[in-house]
């Protein structure tokens, strides 16, 4: 049993611990209920209820959520339009996003997938010092996927 202030008020019967919070004007809340005996505090359980939530509300306020942000490529992609691509990645790794690299393949373009993986490997390397890969380049039906995280900040 532990009091109001923090105090251990030792080893009691349930019935004088609820006569105790109770003539408090407080609540008999399990903290350990596996342990045995059983640990229980008196507190004001709705004022608990109301510093957990204003905690976890400020913990979700802290977090950053990740994004997922794609990128288009097409097999017959010309050197600057492939750098802008890359620039847009990179823009999107900075911001601590993840990207996600898709090439569709159309019609005869499916009897070249090295071509495809090529592609996504210069890819990759010009996005070498802003993300790593974490997925690797895959074919998936008619689509080949590639997965980038943006490096951790030093």
């Amino acid at each position: 049993m532990i009091a109001d202030d923090g105090a251990q008020l030792g080893i009691m019967p349930a019935k004088d611990a609820l006569q105790m919070a109770a003539a408090k004007n407080l609540d008999l809340v399990k903290i350990a209920p596996q342990a045995t005996p059983p640990v229980c505090r008196i507190m004001d359980y709705g004022k608990y209820k109301f510093d957990q939530q204003k905690r976890e509300k400020e913990a979700r306020k802290n977090q950053k959520v990740i994004e997922l942000k794609e990128v288009q490529l097409s097999l017959n992609i010309d050197t600057h339009d492939l750098e802008t691509k890359v620039n847009h990645a990179i823009r999107f790794l900075k911001a601590g996003n993840k990207v996600k690299v898709s090439i569709r393949f159309r019609g005869r373009e499916m009897v070249h997938p090295e071509r495809g993986l090529d592609i996504m490997q210069q890819f990759a390397d010009a996005c070498a010092e802003y993300g790593n890969v974490e997925k690797a380049a895959k074919m998936e039906n008619r689509t080949m996927l590639m997965f980038l995280a943006a490096k951790p900040v030093k």
